[in-house]
């Protein structure tokens, strides 16, 4: 009795393979065997750096925060204290955003935050 292989499965699951692996160069898009090694290969790196994008754009914010910050006469870190004693929950993203498109806005959350570091070390 013949060997029974289930030929549309198969068929399927590998033109599903190839089809992730097109624009691959070479034999990674052409050869099953070696089109899944790649394919594996990719999604382990693309769900590794969906995690990298977030952590990279944390800094990238952090570095243009502490920036405009500086040229305001604080530092990053007391800049983010004096935000949180004056009680303005504005989060990462959105500052940037403000010292590199609006400095106006920026500056006055500036004053805010140094109004917060102020009434903090007197009332301490």
């Amino acid at each position: 009795m013949p060997r029974a292989t289930n030929a549309p499965a198969s068929r399927k699951r590998r033109k599903r393979i190839l089809k992730k692996a097109k624009g691959f160069r070479g034999s990674r898009s052409k050869l099953f065997r070696t089109a899944k090694d790649a394919v594996y290969k990719a999604q382990a790196w693309s769900y590794r750096d969906r995690k990298n994008r977030k952590r990279n754009f944390r800094r990238l914010w952090i570095q243009r925060i502490s920036a405009a910050v500086r040229q305001q006469g604080l530092t990053y870190s007391r800049f983010i204290e004096g935000l949180i004693s004056a009680g303005i929950e504005i989060d990462r993203k959105v500052l940037a955003d403000l010292a590199v498109h609006d400095p106006n806005a920026f500056g006055a959350i500036v004053e805010q935050a140094k109004a917060g570091l102020d009434s903090k070390a007197t009332s301490a």
